[in-house]
């Protein structure tokens, strides 16, 4: 196919990750980004295997791994803290870990060197407000008032997407789980070599993302989505965890600054019919976001990337590219999007309990297949 001047719409880990690709495929790639201080949270993202591979495929996975701190393990505990399981995540690079714990901004440090120094442009304060589509492209109007035209337009801008809520109208919106998320940085313990699970109607999770740092992370039952006011955050996640098993009770003293607690109800969309109409496409959360039980939101929109960069060199019509990355991708996200909502439906008492040791292991094989 011939060079294609693209849009992407979102700065986030999905949207960095096309960039790249595309970059790397040699098509010319703008970025716009809606936030003008492109900020993120503090705490950390579990990177596995999968995602590893995908990073090494676009060239940059030394930096990545520099970012964070591998490990190659997940451990189950009941809620008591009764080990119950150690299982072994699969090496799917030789020499490099199973999985990566990173900071979210470390992260997206990489990614936006990576994608400005591939060549992309970055534009942040900006948004696309209106879309006008022909045969042979799309002409964008931006927030600023002016316009410009690209071949290709990739909506990566999130669970709340405007460009899907534009594209497919009549699509499925996200919806409330039920659960919430909430996670705050801690220093790790040296004894934290493996990402730590506590099963129960309140789960837990350690994480290590650096020598120094881990981030616990802990899923509540919130019937009625409820807002919690940031004056008193941290003395609410100390009041979570009270109940749970004594390592995990130990941390609260530490759960201090209300600054640094993020909090977020769990949300999930699949998409079920086309992810692209004419020359605009979806990747990542905006067509497939999923509860973080099984760790591999921000994976599904890594390899998304590669996927619709791969079949946009490949095929001569841009039509037949996005049908091909939609064939590639669909079954491989739903299942996770599904297994994901099932271990947190099981968790608030909504389906049967989930094996979590189970679950993750038949991830693990899921996940380690070809994308």
């Amino acid at each position: 196919m011939r060079t294609l001047s693209i849009l992407v719409i979102g700065a986030g880990i999905g949207g960095l990750s096309a960039a790249i690709a595309l970059r790397r495929r040699g098509f010319a790639v703008t970025v716009i980004e809606k936030d003008p201080a492109w900020s993120v949270y503090g705490v950390g993202i579990i990177q596995q295997g999968n995602v590893l591979r995908a990073v090494d495929a676009l060239g940059i996975l030394d930096d990545y791994l520099n970012a964070g701190v591998g490990f190659d393990a997940v451990e189950v505990y009941a809620p008591d803290g009764t080990k119950l399981a150690r299982v072994p995540s699969p090496r799917l690079l030789e020499g490099r870990p199973a999985n990566l714990g990173i900071s979210r901004r470390a992260l997206q440090r990489v990614l936006g060197d990576m994608a400005r120094n591939a060549g992309a442009s970055l534009r942040l304060g900006v948004t696309a407000v209106a879309f006008e589509s022909s045969g042979e492209g799309v002409t964008v109007r931006f927030s600023g008032g002016h316009e410009a035209s690209f071949d290709l337009v990739v909506g990566a801008d999130g669970v709340h997407s405007q460009v899907r809520a534009t594209l497919f109208p009549e699509a499925a919106t996200p919806a409330f789980t039920g659960q919430a998320v909430w996670r705050y940085n801690l220093p790790r313990p040296p004894g934290l070599d493996a990402l730590h699970v506590y099963n129960g109607p309140i789960g837990v999770g350690l994480v290590p993302i650096s020598t120094a740092l881990m981030y616990l992370y802990v899923t509540t039952p919130e019937p009625g989505n409820p807002r919690y006011p940031h004056a008193g955050l941290a003395a609410a996640l100390r009041d979570k965890i009270a109940g749970c098993a004594p390592a995990i009770r130990a941390l609260a003293e530490r759960i201090t600054d209300d600054d640094e607690v993020v909090y977020r109800p769990l949300e999930s969309l699949l998409v079920e019919g086309p992810w692209h109409h004419g020359r605009i496409v979806l990747l990542g959360d905006a067509v497939h976001a999923t509860t973080p039980h099984l760790g591999q939101g921000a994976g599904l929109a890594i390899e998304d990337s590669l996927v619709l960069a791969e079949e946009l060199s490949r095929h001569d019509e841009v039509e037949a590219a996005l049908c091909a990355y939609h064939t590639r991708r669909f079954e491989r996200c739903a299942w996770i999007v599904r297994e994901s909502l099932a271990i947190c439906r099981g968790q608030i008492g909504e389906g049967p309990a989930i094996d979590n040791a189970r679950a993750t292991a038949a991830m693990f094989e899921r996940v380690a297949q070809p994308i």
